[in-house]
């Protein structure tokens, strides 16, 4: 049995859904470690929520996210910052565990790595978007090997370090999805309504196509929400917000498909595995990770970035795509399994 202690993402508290694809991956990871026999402590954010987990929160200023820095090599850290009391605390209790595991793409984990004394374990969930993160991972990458972690190949080819980084893909508890082979006619978006993300795009073609579009996730940026809405007046959209996984899967699996329209880089694509569970096909972007979950012509069709144009030429096809096809492909390769496979394997070579 191993005692592991899991340090959350710092921007919010677990189950509000500001932590994106971070919350579902370290709510998976926590409950299959958690049903192996393993011992799993959290570390969180005041508020979070995680039944049937030992979880201790930490009070304190939940930090801002990475990618609201662009490119800035400036590092912030807030007053009484919640980042920095979760790894204050976890330094106090650290010799009850065997491995540490850092959930958070922040600066200050990194930075602390060598004044740990048990191995900690560097989950990274984004591609490169700071010099100055990039330049405090790659020394943790040279002075202990084998502790940095990455979804997907795509996504460790951004960092300088890409040849020592762990592949590990995502996971779900596939029982919670139920595949629909019988959708509805609109179509499906899910993500942080944010600029990085890419909704426009999305909004632009339901526009074009007249075909309605259900847009899922966390209003982060309603500034960014309102200028879509003058932009495209005419598009049949219906936000829906922040749903539960129960309501999620529900409404998702009804969509004829979901788009995928980011401008960054994504490291995953964690509503990539979800459609797929609901046997939704996906239109996504040639971009970051989904490039490499999408199986053209199976499960999905990849088009070039920022074409609009090959958006709506590919939606016009969605119905060849076999949903059974979709959630076979989740079965074998994001099941919580696999998943916990891979990530054990991890954690017990650095226990060594």
């Amino acid at each position: 049995m191993l005692k592991l202690l899991f340090i959350s993402t710092p921007v919010g508290s677990l189950g509000s859904g500001i932590g994106g694809g971070v919350e579902l991956t370290l709510k998976n990871l926590a409950i299959e470690m958690n049903r192996r026999g393993h011992q799993v402590t959290v570390l969180a954010p005041e508020s979070s929520i995680l039944p049937n987990i030992d979880l201790i929160q930490i009070a304190g200023q939940c930090q801002q996210m990475a990618q609201a820095e662009r490119r800035r090599n400036s590092i912030a850290l807030l007053h009484n910052s919640v980042l920095g009391n979760m790894w204050d605390y976890a330094r106090t209790i650290q010799y009850n565990y065997d491995i540490i595991t850092n959930f958070a793409y922040d600066w200050l984990p990194f930075y602390l790595t060598p004044f740990f004394k048990r191995p900690i374990a560097h989950l990274v969930s984004m591609s490169s978007i700071n010099p100055a993160f990039d330049q405090i991972i790659t020394q943790v990458a040279q002075n202990f090997p084998k502790t940095i972690g990455v979804h997907s190949k795509i996504q460790a080819e951004t960092f300088p370090f890409a040849a020592s980084c762990r592949i590990l893909g995502n996971g779900l508890d596939l029982s919670l999805y139920q595949c629909c082979l019988d959708p509805g006619e609109s179509l499906g978006w899910v993500g942080r309504i944010a600029p990085e993300k890419g909704l426009e795009d999305a909004v632009a073609a339901a526009q074009i196509t007249g075909i309605p579009l259900k847009i899922f996730g966390k209003m982060e940026d309603k500034s960014y929400w309102q200028q879509i809405s003058q932009d495209y007046p005419h598009a049949p959209v219906d936000y829906q917000g922040f749903l539960s996984t129960f309501e999620l899967q529900e409404q998702l699996g009804r969509c004829r498909a979901l788009l995928m329209t980011p401008r960054w880089v994504e490291a995953f694509g964690n509503v990539v595995m979800e459609a797929l569970a609901c046997g939704v096909p996906i239109i996504a972007y040639r971009r970051g990770g989904p490039a490499e979950m999408v199986r053209e012509g199976e499960t999905g069709f990849l088009v070039e970035p920022d074409n609009i144009t090959a958006l709506v030429a590919n939606i016009e096809r969605i119905d060849t795509i076999s949903r059974h096809r979709c959630r076979q492909q989740a079965e074998q390769e994001y099941s919580l399994n696999a998943f916990g496979d891979r990530f054990e394997k991890w954690f017990i070579e650095l226990k060594k």
